[in-house]
């Protein structure tokens, strides 16, 4: 992709009781974690708002949100990117999503009812409809969704926002992980995760979450094929 190419962002609907700032945050955040904007894409703030149809100001505050969550990086020519990403920086974000959602899964269980457990499988059908359709887009957007829901059962829960974070770090990645999806992803690991909900197997639900998220990254699953994507990653 050209440094100065076009770029494709989908913002939510905007909500009457929220401010211009907070719609702006969330889609410049959402873009970014579904791998809309891509590293080495240069943005400005006039594009941005020119884009989002909004006036400066709430662009430069929701970015320096981002770059505060480690999601953009503003330059000193006022230009804004994602972060290039390396190897060690790769498989450290991998690991600590496998511990945290692991943690997250398990301390939710006690909590999953059978209504939330219905919207799980809704969803989960909803994944299995974009496959089919080679929706890469809806494919990332109602995988967070089904992760989310999980996790949020637990109404104590405080490491949805950590997790977010990892999201929003590998969110160049999510995409290139859903368009190799049917070449490594031969057992759907959201079924496992359901029955293990179903039994209250709170060991299975870790081991089904924990291959759920490394499989979605089995396309770098050597050195070699890391640092190739990696590469085509930064170079994009």
């Amino acid at each position: 992709m050209d440094k100065k190419s076009p770029i494709q962002i989908t913002p939510p609907e905007r909500d009457d009781n929220g401010t211009v700032t907070q719609w702006v945050y969330t889609s410049l955040r959402d873009a970014v974690m579904q791998g809309q904007i891509l590293p080495g894409r240069a943005l400005t703030i006039r594009e941005l708002a020119g884009i989002l149809d909004v006036s400066p100001m709430p662009v430069r505050e929701a970015l320096r949100q981002l770059s505060a969550e480690g999601a953009l990086e503003i330059q000193g020519n006022r230009r804004v990117m994602v972060p290039k990403m390396t190897a060690m920086k790769f498989t450290e974000l991998c690991e600590a999503r496998i511990a945290i959602e692991c943690h997250a899964a398990a301390r939710a269980l006690p909590y999953i009812d059978g209504e939330q457990l219905q919207h799980l499988q809704q969803l989960d059908r909803q994944i299995d409809n974009a496959q089919t359709e080679g929706n890469l887009e809806q494919i990332s957007i109602l995988n967070q969704r089904f992760h989310r829901a999980l996790y949020k059962a637990n109404p104590h829960q405080i490491t949805l926002p950590l997790i977010e974070s990892l999201w929003l770090q590998l969110g160049p990645f999510m995409r290139l992980a859903s368009s190799k999806l049917q070449e490594h992803y031969v057992i759907d690991r959201h079924n496992e995760a359901l029955a293990a909900i179903r039994d209250r197997d709170a060991f299975a639900l870790q081991r089904a979450i924990a291959a759920d998220i490394r499989e979605g990254f089995a396309f770098a699953d050597t050195p070699e094929l890391l640092q190739s994507f990696i590469e085509q990653s930064n170079q994009a």
